[in-house]
């Protein structure tokens, strides 16, 4: 299958390698100084899905005629630009959204047209994108694809299926309550953005782990005001989002400890942080910034989510961390 990939950060570029492995013809369309350099070096993968380089016939700043299916896997501040540049080189192609928050479908569906055929997708595996086309993975993972509330119709199930082919690929049902999941997921990306701590240092740390777990109510809470009937996804049940709702927070701290601790011993620098590191700029209006927003538009109280926001956007206008103690101090008082 012909397929073309938007976008070739840690998630794309993984997708993009793999999906080359297994015998896809790939085509990739990035930054100019991206595309340039894997177009000389190829994208070196290494880490859990295996440690090679894939090399590509047709990599520029917009894909090429003739594509049969695209991944949109960019920032979501970058999926306007993107995606109308390959506008017409993606008029009657399907396209999976892969990207953090809850906005990338609704952009495509405004830039491509109501009618287009559009998917998302969330994944759940961990990378470190080292710029340039090297990418690390540090922890393995599925990938969940869908639309809307409804059961996974047999496109979806047939691009599942090519998908899998390269990296672990499954459609789901209730894809709009796997988003909200995946919104909880990403909650671990704000403080180690604030700290420079990793994800699993900010788990097995009580103060921190405190604040994340408010922050995660805060978003359930959101999530319940407007009818989202959360989805389990990964290492996130059913029963992790209740326990998260109703145990008193001492105990329903468990929940992101274990959360940590699933990306496994390799320490996990999350995008967020990943993106300050690099100055780009950061997806938190997205995660936590989203859910402040809706907070606000649905009267639910999130107090933790705007401070998150708030301090993340400190660091990305002046490059300092604020210590785990001082963070702390700030959200408790």
């Amino acid at each position: 299958m012909r397929i073309g990939v938007i976008g070739a950060g840690g998630v794309g570029g993984a997708f993009a390698a793999r999906l080359q492995q297994a015998g896809h013809d790939v085509s990739i369309a990035a930054r100019s100084w991206t595309a340039d350099a894997i177009a000389t070096d190829g994208v070196q993968l290494t880490g859990e899905f295996g440690s090679f380089t894939a090399r590509f016939d047709a990599v520029s700043t917009v894909l090429p005629a003739g594509v049969e299916l695209a991944l949109l896997a960019t920032k979501v501040h970058d999926a306007k630009l993107a995606l109308t540049a390959n506008r017409e080189r993606l008029r009657g192609v399907p396209l999976v959204v892969m990207q953090n928050g809850l906005g990338g479908l609704d952009i495509a569906a405004r830039v491509l047209g109501g009618a287009h055929e559009l998917f998302g997708a969330l994944t759940l595996f961990a990378v470190t994108n080292r710029g340039q086309g090297r990418i690390h993975v540090t922890a393995g993972g599925e990938t969940f694809l869908g639309a809307g509330r409804e059961a996974p119709s047999p496109s979806a199930l047939a691009i599942a299926a090519e998908l899998d082919r390269g990296l672990p690929t499954r459609a789901i049902e209730n894809f709009r309550g796997a988003m909200w999941t995946k919104l909880l997921i990403n909650h671990v990306n704000a403080i180690p953005a604030i700290t420079g701590c990793s994800v699993q240092e900010v788990s097995a740390d009580p103060a921190l782990c405190r604040i994340l777990t408010r922050s995660m109510r805060e978003t359930i809470a959101v999530g319940r005001a407007i009818g989202v009937r959360f989805a389990p996804l990964g290492k996130l049940g059913v029963v992790d989002i209740r326990a998260l709702e109703h145990l008193p927070l001492g105990l329903a701290m468990a929940v992101p400890r274990r959360l940590g601790a699933s990306f496994g011993p390799v320490p996990n620098y999350a995008s967020t942080l990943q993106s300050i590191r690099r100055g780009q700029q950061t997806e938190i209006d997205e995660l936590n910034g989203r859910v402040a927003a809706l907070g606000r538009q649905h009267g639910v109280p999130t107090p933790v989510n705007r401070m998150l926001t708030a301090f993340v956007h400190r660091v990305e206008r002046t490059g300092e961390f604020l210590s785990p103690g001082v963070l702390s101090r700030l959200v408790e008082r």
